[in-house]
């Protein structure tokens, strides 16, 4: 890199090298890559091998434990640091862990921030929260989303339930991804038959499964 291209590598480089192995399934390169890095791994590292880790089905959990131990040292007040974690051990099942990693998060004072999705229309902006039934058209909204799950599901849309981190049976966690914040918003605008392109804001990362969904709607 150096040579060729006249650059010195800096932490991003060797952050986006940690992300390729890791999403390429080379998980048990990344330590000894990590390990003989000129510069010591900060923060970016760490969390992008947490990253990593949660993202190969808890193969890694004990890497990714590491990488939450050093990340809990350098700022155990950030809450993106446990949520990964708890990604990690959700996604391989293991429920005792993920509590365990949220009763840390009670004790540290440490509180995960919601999601949120808004669109603005011409009488304003909507804001959107997942399972939330303050909005006065509501009703509508959700009407209209059950419909859609429903026309999703004829054209074989299938809920990837392994996305619903949480310790709960089939049924429910369908339920509970099909009403995402930034779903209920796109149910919302569509209830307005205003004919506009559609354009949905969230405040976080829109999940696998309502990528998937919003390419069935």
């Amino acid at each position: 890199m150096s040579q060729v291209y006249g650059l010195a590598p800096r932490m991003e480089h060797f952050s986006c090298m940690v992300d390729l192995l890791g999403r390429a399934g080379e998980l048990d390169k990344i330590e000894d890559f990590i390990n003989k890095m000129p510069i010591k791994p900060n923060i970016l590292i760490w969390r992008t091998v947490l990253g990593a880790c949660g993202r190969a089905n808890g193969c890694k959990t004990e890497l990714g434990r590491k990488a939450a131990d050093m990340l809990f040292e350098m700022e155990p007040q950030n809450a993106v640091n446990y949520v990964l974690l708890t990604n990690m051990y959700s996604s391989r099942g293991k429920w005792e862990d993920v509590a365990r990693v949220r009763k840390l998060m009670r004790e540290a004072e440490v509180k995960k921030e919601a999601g949120c999705s808004w669109v603005t229309m011409k009488d304003g902006d909507h804001v959107f929260v997942a399972g939330d039934k303050s909005d006065p058209e509501k009703d509508l909204v959700y009407e209209k989303l059950k419909k859609l799950n429903q026309k999703m599901r004829d054209v074989g849309y299938v809920p990837q339930t392994k996305y619903a981190l949480y310790d709960l049976d089939q049924e429910n966690k369908e339920e509970l991804l099909g009403y995402h914040s930034e779903r209920l918003a796109v149910a919302f605008v569509l209830t307005r038959n205003s004919g506009l392109p559609i354009r949905i804001m969230k405040n976080l990362c829109v999940c696998v499964d309502c990528h998937s969904a919003f390419k069935f709607i």
